[in-house]
């Protein structure tokens, strides 16, 4: 037996909440946003609701509008999600209720699909044979389209109320038609090589937990293990937070289960790894390790090759917390300028579900961060940061900066001009928003109003990474996509927003119209 249970949303219903407002810090910029983070365990005994809490709770940064956890009994899955922090949506009492000996968990920032509590995740099925299936996904497909049409032709198809509009949906319903003659393992063995784009998964059955990774490896996914079961996570500092010690990581193109007889593995694509070096530069966690390397050791590298690269005379590196910090870090010990903390963040400016009033969106950037000003004053400062997408928030801290007294502000940038869309899993703003994709350094520096600018190369952040240049995927920064894109009608973040019902016979009805591209992959498809 297996049900879906919030204690916010009845599942019968379709409805769909107001979506969390974005931070109040600054309105206008879209920066790189986080994709996803997934956490999968197996545990008899142990306390997996609580432990998948953690887990989410270390992998929070990579995914902030809606959180998701469900555990299984043995006999029962039981779903619990909804649309905010990890913090926000579960308390002591939703956790206590939750009992099982295996858990998936999942925090959402949307790639594909709208911030709706039906698009939270784990999302979930039940089989023609009656069992559930619970599945949290990191990354993005691009073969979207294709597996809609694949959905619309399933027979004696039964749509529950809710309407998804999610890749990751779309997957879970594929894999628990098939999982009703074949089981779910052999089911995945068949569908896992249809899939093409990004994807690091976690799922489960009453009795197993699975993982399976893209054949590319794009997105992280490690397997941990623990005194009395095992632990799969996104990065490597979930394992740590809740005791595991690292095995391994998900080798691209695999498929683990893990149930009452141990662990087997299997592999349903040759590996072609290109795993995304922006984990390296922004996304993960500084204490995680990817590929055998640590995030914040590539970090404090790029920065000291960012001095070789980018010299200038200054007074104080200072880093824009707490991305930049560990790159500034690096710029210092390379430049041999002092280093220093300008800027104080405040940690309490996120996500809210209060809507800021436009006074206080005036307020702009320095609702995040505000210069220490006998620190900076009369100082000729080498700014360092992760990335510049629009510009908007550096235009704003240089601004900022010279009020407080700086004599000059140098920014250097601790990743390549980011000129391109990401499709597997990153939400960018637009190629034509994109600041970098319209001028060239120069005139960046002139837009955000800094004495000079400096980016890392892209041939140093990779030598940074101590990874073969063949084994990552770099697109955002050179428009070399890894796996094919399809034409543009079947992308963009929102291409499942307005699906056709299926008619009584399951096939779509009516031509579905045209399809809305996002993030800027009618440009990149289209480039010079």
């Amino acid at each position: 037996m297996s049900s879906v249970r919030n204690e916010h949303v009845s599942p019968e219903r379709t409805l769909s909440l107001t979506p969390v407002a974005p931070s109040a810090a600054e309105p206008d910029e879209q920066g790189p946003r986080e994709e996803c983070g997934v956490f999968g365990v197996w545990a008899p005994g142990e306390d997996v609701a609580k432990m998948t809490y953690y887990g989410l709770y270390a992998l929070q940064h990579r995914g902030q509008e809606a959180a998701g956890i469900a555990v299984s009994d043995g006999r029962r899955t039981v779903v619990f999600k909804d649309l905010g922090l990890v913090s926000q949506v579960f308390d002591e009492q939703t956790l206590s209720s939750l009992r099982g000996h295996l858990a998936v968990g999942h925090c959402r920032y949307s790639t594909t699909g709208a911030t709706t509590w039906e698009n939270a995740q784990p999302t979930f099925r039940t089989t023609a044979a009656g069992s559930g299936l619970a599945l949290g996904h990191n990354g993005n497909l691009v073969n979207t389209a294709e597996l809609r049409e694949d959905v619309a032709k399933l027979e004696n198809r039964k749509r529950s109320g809710l309407r998804a509009t999610t890749d990751s949906d779309l997957l879970t319903e594929l894999l628990a038609a098939g999982a009703a003659d074949l089981g779910v393992y052999e089911a995945a063995m068949r569908l896992l090589p249809r899939l093409r784009g990004a994807f690091s998964l976690t799922f489960a059955d009453e009795s197993t937990l699975y993982a399976a990774r893209d054949p590319q490896g794009v997105r992280p996914l490690v397997l941990g293990r623990l005194e009395r079961g095992w632990v799969v996570a996104s990065e490597t500092a979930a394992l740590d937070i809740v005791g595991a010690s690292f095995v391994r990581e998900v080798e691209p193109g695999e498929l683990i289960a893990i149930d009452a007889d141990g662990i087997r593995s299997q592999r349903f694509a040759a590996p072609e790894p290109k795993g995304c070096v922006f984990e390296y530069v922004y996304l993960a966690r500084p204490d995680t390790t990817i590929a055998g390397r640590s995030v914040y050791d590539t970090r404090v590298e790029i920065g000291r090759r960012l001095a070789e690269e980018h010299p200038v005379e200054a007074d104080l590196v200072i880093p824009v917390p707490e991305s930049g910090t560990p790159a500034a870090i690096g710029y210092a010990q390379g430049s041999g300028i002092p280093y220093g903390q300008g800027l104080v963040k405040n940690a309490y400016v996120g996500r809210t579900f209060i809507q800021p009033s436009q006074t206080i969106r005036q307020l702009g950037i320095r609702l995040k961060l505000n210069p220490l000003r006998n620190v900076i004053r009369g100082k000729r400062l080498v700014v360092v940061d992760d990335s510049i997408v629009r510009g908007n928030t550096q235009r704003a801290l240089v601004r900022m900066l010279r009020e407080a007294g700086a004599l000059e502000v140098h920014v250097r940038i601790a990743s390549p001009p980011v000129r391109w869309p990401c499709f597997y899993g990153i939400d960018f703003a637009s190629r034509a928003e994109l600041i970098a994709n319209g001028a060239d350094t120069e005139g960046v520096r002139r837009s955000i109003g800094s004495d000079s600018l400096g980016y890392v190369s892209v041939e140093q952040m990779v030598a940074a990474s101590e990874q073969p240049r063949s084994r990552l995927c770099c697109a955002c920064f050179d428009g070399d996509y890894p796996i094919p894109l399809p034409e543009e009608a079947q992308l963009g973040k929102h291409l499942l927003e307005d699906v056709p019902e299926p008619t009584s016979s399951g096939a779509a009805s009516g031509d579905p119209g045209p399809l809305s591209v996002g993030y800027g992959a009618g440009e990149a498809l289209t480039r010079p």
